[in-house]
């Protein structure tokens, strides 16, 4: 079954082309469009073993982004199907399917009209997702579309963890509530992970650490969520790239007070100019930035860091408590991957609670799945990669190969 993944943000398309078999997969192209609605619109197609084909030209909307997409991966030279009947499937990401979707969905009339219905909790997001589903239905009319939801693996949580200390009213009414994202990759990570330790998934307590530009934590108790550490929007938990992160209420008021700003001024304020952006100074949002910033004695920027780091390993202490116990701590993400720092902040001094940190195998580690404890420890430590796509494909051909039965 050859399926295409797209992740459509406002004004960019990531797309993957991947063969499905029962316990197989292989990836035949990927590619990105960028600058949709902006000039000089961007198609770069990667075709696996073949040459990289990179286009400029207007791309005015997600329908024509997607229309370019089609007509790269049929291409005569540098395409990888030879016509769109042998495209047997369409799996997207949804940022946000609310308390309805527990799973991915097969996309119909009913799951469209609910997904149309989260916009108020994903505004930026979700009528991006939605632009990539109407433009398949245009053009593809007929082809079978599942949704992936990032919030779906977290619909496990308790009521606990989700529930936030103001009146029940505004969940009742509004359901406001933490819903925590990034739930297929953690989900992905958790499960490979135990797999290559030799951990029993079903029966396993793990942390998983997805740390890029956003950033998120997870509890997960045998297999399931059963915390996170973002809310009801991204900005909730970790500090992040321009992301504040966890905060205390009070000071939000207090700028409003102080520095006279608009309710959308503080939301600009901690979504984009907040995180290690902000308090390295403005110096970037780039981990490798403030590293050698660091490195080289900026103490403002060392501050910075040791603060974004402290925070995972805060929450990595709190989720261990959360369980009653940890077996498997897991790092992915573009800083989890790369980032041995981090890693090694994190989990040093930590026998107290069963892991032994290998410094030495960790050191220099990027971009490779590897064991970083010791072969006597406890706990287990892992990095490896994440594959989002793969999970979105997986679940579009499970789903997809029960139509015919």
């Amino acid at each position: 079954m050859v399926i295409l993944v797209l992740n459509c943000g406002s004004s960019s398309i990531k797309y993957q082309v991947i063969e499905m078999t029962e316990g197989s997969d292989n990836l035949l192209a990927k590619g990105l469009v960028e600058r949709i609605g902006i000039e000089n619109g961007v198609i770069t197609h990667k075709p696996t073993g073949k040459e990289p084909v990179k286009s400029v030209c207007d791309i005015p909307d997600h329908t024509v982004g997607i229309d370019l997409i089609i007509k790269a991966i049929t291409h005569p030279e540098s395409g990888v199907i030879a016509s769109l009947e042998e495209l047997d499937a369409v799996g997207h990401r949804v940022v946000h399917g609310g308390e309805q979707f527990k799973e991915s969905a097969l996309i119909d009339e009913a799951v469209m009209q609910m997904v149309e219905g989260c916009v108020d909790l994903a505004p930026l997001h979700i009528p991006a997702n939605l632009k990539g589903i109407y433009a398949i239905n245009e053009l593809l009319p007929g082809v079978p579309q599942v949704a992936n939801f990032d919030t779906a693996f977290h619909q496990t949580m308790p009521a606990k963890a989700f529930l936030y200390g103001i009146p029940r009213r505004y969940y009742d009414e509004y359901r406001v509530r933490a819903y925590g994202f990034h739930g297929t990759s953690h989900r992905f990570v958790a499960e490979q992970a135990a797999k290559m330790v030799g951990l029993d998934f079903e029966n396993s307590k793990i942390v998983t650490c997805h740390i890029g530009n956003g950033g998120s934590v997870t509890a997960v108790l045998n297999g399931k969520s059963v915390d996170t550490s973002m809310g009801l929007t991204p900005v909730d938990g970790l500090m992040m790239g321009t992301r504040c992160g966890s905060i205390d209420p009070g000071v939000l008021n207090f700028i409003h007070q102080k520095e006279g700003k608009t309710m959308e001024e503080i939301w600009n304020l901690i979504n984009k100019e907040s995180g290690i952006y902000g308090l390295s100074g403005g110096l970037s949002s780039d981990m490798r930035d403030i590293k050698a910033a660091a490195d080289a004695g900026n103490k403002v920027v060392e501050e910075a860091q040791e603060a974004y780091f402290y925070r995972v390993r805060k929450l990595v202490g709190s989720y261990a408590a959360a369980m009653g116990g940890l077996d498997l701590v897991v790092f992915t993400g573009g800083v989890g991957e790369n980032g041995p720092e981090m890693r090694e902040y994190v989990c040093k001094d930590m026998e107290f609670m069963g892991i032994e940190f290998d410094s030495a195998a960790n050191a220099g580690v990027k971009g490779q799945d590897k064991v970083l404890s010791t072969p006597t420890s406890r706990v287990k430590v892992v990095v490896i990669g994440t594959n989002e796509e793969l999970v979105i494909a997986t679940d579009t051909f499970n789903i997809v190969s029960k139509l015919g039965k």
